[in-house]
């Protein structure tokens, strides 16, 4: 038997490692909380200390990155194309 041709279209797939496929409950932590709307100035910043036990620097470079991860995209895609957008019109802006 001769190994699978990986050129080949219906050459079977390699799995991936069980739950390389899933956001960390972190990843998911930080997407529920950017859902969200917020009441006033500095709720959100307070609640990114309280429930997530960052600074509001962190949780806003984990996020940056988080958009851009596909895994994020496949779970939340309304808040990550959303995040994407605002980011894009911001860097048009400067």
């Amino acid at each position: 038997m001769t190994a699978p041709d990986p050129e080949r279209h219906d050459a079977p797939a390699v799995p991936a490692p069980p739950g390389a496929d899933e956001l960390s409950s972190r990843d998911r932590a930080l997407l529920a909380l950017e859902r969200r709307s917020w009441a006033g100035p500095g709720a959100k910043e307070r609640a990114i200390r309280e429930e997530l036990g960052i600074s509001p620097v962190r949780y806003y470079q984990l996020l940056n990155a988080l958009i851009e991860d596909e895994r994020a995209l496949r779970v939340d895609p309304v808040t990550v194309n959303r995040l994407r957008r605002v980011r894009d019109a911001k860097r048009g802006r400067r």
